[in-house]
């Protein structure tokens, strides 16, 4: 269920509020060869499935930063900030890649608010982003996405 905050300056004081998890969402060879169409990298380990199969992980894999770009996919399911004249993605902190996602798997996204802060006159917010596997137990990804609202 989507987290909703009416204005960013309600986003102070959130830190420690779980989010998500998302629905699951299936990663196919599909949209992996599609990224490797939009990025340029066709490294074999996700685009050959016939030498992937005799590969480390028994088949293809996603790329890691695949993984990292579903983020704003599911970013949206796990918090919604109302009340604002517009927002900026400023970047990501921690960024960890720490399981491959074989293509097939299932993965979704959970959260929690680590912080929130008035900078120059806008709310920033610090949203702690894990991506897990379905039936792994270690998370693919985990990043600190950072953004900042102007209030209206």
């Amino acid at each position: 269920m989507t987290r909703i905050f009416d204005r960013p300056a309600d986003l102070i004081g959130a830190e420690g509020t779980r989010l998500g998890p998302t629905d699951w969402l299936t990663i196919d060879q599909d949209r992996v060869n599609g990224f490797a169409e939009v990025t340029g990298d066709h490294q074999w380990i996700h685009v050959d499935v016939e030498r992937a199969r005799q590969g480390p992980f028994g088949g293809t894999i996603a790329h890691g930063y695949l993984t990292l770009s579903l983020v704003n996919l599911f970013l949206p399911d796990l918090i919604e900030v109302r009340g604002f004249a517009h927002a900026v993605n400023v970047g990501a902190d921690r960024l960890r890649f720490l399981n491959p996602v074989r293509v097939g798997s299932r993965i979704r996204a959970t959260g929690e608010i680590v912080g929130a802060e008035d900078i120059k006159g806008a709310i920033q917010s610090v949203v702690r982003v894990t991506i897990e596997i379905e039936g792994e137990t270690r998370p693919a990804c985990v990043l600190d996405t950072i953004s900042r609202y102007f209030p209206e």
